[in-house]
């Protein structure tokens, strides 16, 4: 049995300026992976400019930001945001919903294809690929703060969290960092390192994330205001990741069927 390390959460404090572990996660996301684009727009003679990849970082990063923490206090803490309304800019202290998240983005690339004149699944083709970087990071974000901690489990390595109780649980947050980060980067990146059929590699992002994250939702502690919503374990994550799946199913059999 292992005990939580007690991270603070707060990287720097400067008087009453606070930089946090969580918000710092996604600065570097984006930081790596707008270094990574620019290095695979240049090394392949990719149709994208500097710019253009800088652009297009900065409407993803606003899409990740305002659509999940719109989809989390949606989907998993609608009452507290009735509530505390302002509550929806505290994203400091975590509470952000990948799945609205996933939203937000599809609506800034949108925009941005519409503003570039390329087409939406171009777009989301290549920037999917450094998106599990994003994931991964959050995930430690997670773990820094302590929160979203697993179910409780009598692995070896199970985890006391001083605000889960006294029980050991699976750190079910470095499962999803991992899976949902490095694995899924991984696997997208080698992919889309040749040429694919257009939503060939997006579709690939879909299947891929949405079945890592169902079955990392078995050792996730079911968020508290929903519990299990179906058949004595299916979570909420797990049904948001339901239409991922059979979309991007659908999808890659489709385009290599033809």
């Amino acid at each position: 049995m292992l005990h939580y390390p007690n991270i603070n959460p707060i990287a720097v404090q400067l008087g009453p300026i606070k930089v946090h572990w969580y918000g710092l996660m996604y600065l570097f996301a984006f930081l790596i992976g707008w270094a990574l684009l620019c290095w695979r727009a240049r090394k392949q003679n990719r149709p994208w400019t500097t710019e253009q990849i800088s652009d297009l970082i900065l409407y993803t990063a606003l899409g990740v930001l305002i659509g999940g923490r719109l989809g989390y206090m949606l989907f998993y803490d609608l009452s507290g945001w009735i509530q505390r309304p302002l509550a929806i800019f505290e994203i400091w202290d975590g509470g952000m919903s990948f799945h609205g998240g996933g939203l937000g983005v599809l609506v800034s690339t949108w925009l941005f294809a519409r503003k570039v004149g390329k087409s939406i699944w171009d777009v989301t083709d290549f920037i999917v690929p450094i998106v599990p970087i994003g994931l991964g990071l959050g995930r430690l974000g997670n773990f820094i703060n302590g929160e979203l901690w697993g179910r409780v489990t009598q692995v070896p390595w199970g985890m006391v969290f001083p605000r889960a109780g006294s029980l050991p649980r699976h750190p079910s947050q470095l499962y999803e960092s991992f899976l949902e980060g490095f694995v899924l980067f991984l696997i997208l990146w080698f992919f889309s390192s040749k040429p694919r059929p257009r939503f060939a590699v997006s579709s690939l992002f879909l299947l891929g994330y949405g079945c890592l994250r169902f079955f990392c939702e078995f050792f996730r502690q079911p968020d508290p205001q929903w519990g299990f919503i179906a058949f004595g374990w299916l979570t909420m994550g797990q049904l948001l990741s339901l239409p991922m799946i059979l979309i991007g199913g659908y999808a890659l059999v489709k385009i290599y069927s033809n």
